[in-house]
C-alpha cells in the first residue's frame, strides 16, 4: 500500500469516509465507497476483506454493481432522494 510514512490503515479509512468496522448498514453507498477506497489504493483489498468480512465472492458482486458507474457524490445524491 502506497500510505504516507507517517500515517495508518485506520487514518486512511478514517480520511476516505470508510465505516471502521463491518458492524453498519450497508447500504449501496457504503458498498460503492469500499469499492472506489479499493480501486484507489486507500486499502487493500485484503484489508478491506478483513475489515468488513467479505468473502471474495462478495466483494467481487460489490464491484460488478458499483465499481465502474459510481462516483462518491453520485451515490450520495441518488441515497438522499
Amino acid at each position: 500500500m502506497a500510505y504516507p510514512y507517517n500515517s495508518t490503515v485506520a487514518e486512511a479509512i478514517k480520511r476516505a469516509g470508510l465505516p471502521k468496522s463491518h458492524r453498519v448498514h450497508w447500504s449501496d453507498s457504503r458498498k460503492a465507497d469500499v469499492v472506489r477506497a479499493v480501486r484507489e489504493e486507500v486499502i487493500s483489498f485484503d484489508e478491506a476483506r478483513e475489515r468488513y468480512l467479505l468473502s471474495r465472492t462478495e466483494f467481487r458482486e460489490w464491484e460488478e454493481r458499483f465499481g465502474e458507474t459510481a462516483t462518491p457524490s453520485e451515490t450520495r445524491e441518488t441515497a438522499d432522494a
